[in-house]
Order: C-alpha cells, then sequence, then structure tokens
C-alpha cells in the first residue's frame, strides 16, 4: 500500500504531539486517505533509551476516539523509519 500522507512529531511536546496526532488522523480520514504514516523518532541518545513519544503513540492509538478511527497499526519497515514510526491503517468513511 501507498503511504497517503505523513505526520512527523519530532520536536513536539507530548501535549502537542498528541494533539497533532488527533488532528492527522480526523484530516487524513476526512480526505479519504487510508494508509498514513506518523514518525515518532527513535528517541533517547545513541540507542540508549526510547523515545518519549516512541511509546506514547501506540498508547494514543489505542484511545476510543482515535481507535475507532484506524483499522490497525504497525511499526514502519525501515526503508519507511523503522521503530521509529508507524503505519496507520484508517477506517473508510461509511
Amino acid at each position: 500500500m501507498d503511504i497517503e500522507a505523513t505526520l512527523d512529531l519530532h520536536g513536539l511536546t507530548q501535549a502537542e504531539a498528541h494533539r497533532a496526532l488527533g488532528a492527522f488522523l480526523r484530516g487524513s480520514r476526512s480526505a479519504g486517505k487510508r494508509t498514513v504514516l506518523v514518525i515518532t523518532g527513535k528517541g533517547g541518545v545513541k540507542g540508549s533509551e526510547r523515545g518519549v513519544l516512541r511509546d506514547a503513540v501506540p498508547r494514543w492509538l489505542n484511545e476510543g476516539p482515535n481507535r475507532r478511527m484506524i483499522r490497525g497499526f504497525s511499526f514502519a519497515a525501515p526503508k519507511d523509519g523503522g521503530q521509529g514510526a508507524l503505519y496507520v491503517l484508517l477506517k473508510r468513511l461509511r
């Protein structure tokens, strides 16, 4: 599947990233997009610790309002960011 939209959360606070994610998912779904990429970054210094957003975004995707918009998500292939990015498959609008 082709990636139809991308959201890069690098440099955002948790609160900013949380709001941006919800708005991105709503806007992408409203526009009829099905497959989107959310870049969280891998976090940490030289891989010594996991990033805050890398851990938080999967939790946010499972929250009620977001969960109702998506069919599923998984970590991206290395070419698209690997463990620092997520593919999100959006549900079709009815």
